[in-house]
């Protein structure tokens, strides 16, 4: 598969990457969590951040492994494919690219609510379709412009969503009341796993940022570099945010809290300071829509690319810009149509368990990689044998064990309807080959 993605321009490097991680991973959530987390732990949230943060981190070890190994763009669905073949690649992208289409439709709609707390005028149904027009067709075009326009804006929006953040934690620092700090008694396991699985969701995101494989620069160092950098900086992160928000606001911080950071920014920097966070979250979901557009697209491109959807127009590269053009409109406009009609709360159900799924198939794909002659002594392994992806499988597993019932169902039934489209298209494709080699023969 190394050299499938002759089309497309490695235009990606460290920072780059980084930068698209840390934007996809960063999304609405983290201006929420601190009240929840908070209402589990008390002054010990530190710690369920901690230990999701490690929990996280060597997951995307196994993704920072195989991403090295695999220089194809497609992440997860690329790296099945290449370990197990068509059927569990095909799986894992369908899983996927609805998770993120539901993902982006979610977030461009609490985009809208956000927006409108600040102008009423988003309210009005007219107003959010012209804006969702203009959200999805613009960043289309723009990532249609090149992969160096597309990361330019991640890295812009990455900037532009920290930056509030980063001045509530130095601003907030010297507002915090230490005895809000102050551990009262020590958390039980079970609450510190409680925790840890309410905020496991908000680190995941990261292996949507490995499907530009294809255009990124020397991946087998630069893939592992931006993963640690990425994970790394967001643990740190995530901490000084809870410091800050706990130390600032104390028993104030409950989880029936809708905006406990645009509270903090309240105290920090007075009344425009709910404002300025709030202007900050939806800063965060518009660097957040821009991300899945640069991103998502590829994996579209990679399964048309393979043969495994056996629709051709999906795999054109823009001839001047070198862009899966065709794959990037798709995902755009089924992003469009989903966040205008409402329709991905049907399908956002199963979203969870996807990704569930993906981490734990990749994981053993780890393990496969290992075994196969071309790839074993390939790019970046990671330290400790087979423990860090037998560790993350055992943690993936448990997270789905935990999922309710209907998400379960829900997965369950999708895998069988995914399933049967997949002998259809593998029907399809065995029917255009003999309709190929029957030609062939007249011409000769």
């Amino acid at each position: 598969m190394n050299n499938q993605d002759e089309g497309l321009k490695r235009e990606i490097g460290v920072w780059g990457l980084s930068a698209n991680m840390v934007n996809i991973i960063i999304g609405s959530g983290i201006f929420v969590l601190p009240a929840i987390v908070a209402g589990i732990l008390g002054p010990a949230s530190i710690i369920a951040y901690a230990f999701c943060g490690l929990l996280v981190l060597l997951i995307m070890l196994c993704y920072a492994e195989i991403g090295s190994k695999t220089t194809s763009s497609g992440g997860g669905y690329t790296y099945v494919v290449t370990a197990f073949g068509k059927y569990p690649g095909f799986l894992v992208f369908l899983l996927g690219f609805i998770a993120r289409i539901c993902a982006i439709a979610a977030v461009a709609n609490a985009l809208v609510d956000t927006l409108a707390v600040v102008f009423p005028v988003f309210h009005a149904y007219s107003i959010k379709f012209v804006f969702f027009v203009l959200l999805f067709f613009g960043f289309a075009s723009i990532n249609i412009l090149g992969v160096k326009q597309g990361v330019g804006l991640v890295k812009f929006n990455t900037i532009a969503k920290l930056l509030p953040l980063v001045l509530l934690i130095v601003v907030g620092f010297f507002f915090i009341d230490t005895d809000n700090l102050k551990w009262t008694a020590t958390p039980s396991l079970q609450h510190v796993g409680e925790a840890s699985l309410v905020l496991f969701f908000a680190f995941t995101g990261g292996p949507t940022g490995l499907i530009v494989g294809g255009e990124i620069k020397h991946p087998e160092r630069t893939v592992p570099r931006a993963v640690i950098i990425s994970i790394v900086f967001l643990i740190l992160f995530y901490i000084a945010i809870q410091i800050v928000v706990q130390g600032v606001l104390g028993s104030r911080l409950s989880p029936e809290m809708a905006s406990p950071l645009a509270v903090a920014g309240q105290v920090v920097f007075g009344p425009m300071g709910f404002t300025f966070i709030l202007l900050g979250t939806a800063i965060s979901m518009f660097g957040n829509v821009s991300g899945q557009t640069l991103n998502t697209p590829r994996s579209l491109f990679a399964v048309s690319r393979d043969g495994v959807l056996p629709i051709k127009a999906f795999q054109k590269i823009h001839k001047k810009f070198a862009t899966p053009c065709n794959s990037i409109l798709t995902f755009s406009t089924l992003g469009f149509l989903f966040a205008a009609s409402g329709g991905f709360r049907t399908l956002a159900v199963f979203s969870v368990a996807g990704a569930l799924l993906g981490y734990a198939t990749v994981s053993l794909a780890v393990l496969k990689f290992r075994k196969m002659p071309e790839m074993k002594n390939k790019g970046f392994t990671i330290p400790g044998g087979i423990a860090v992806p037998l560790i993350s499988i055992v943690i993936s597993l448990f997270f789905l064990y935990h999922l309710k019932v209907i998400e379960i169902i829900s997965i369950s039934v999708f895998l069988v309807i995914a399933t049967i489209l997949y002998l259809g298209l593998y029907r399809i494709r065995q029917f255009t080959k003999r309709e190929s080699g029957i030609k062939k023969q007249l011409h000769k």
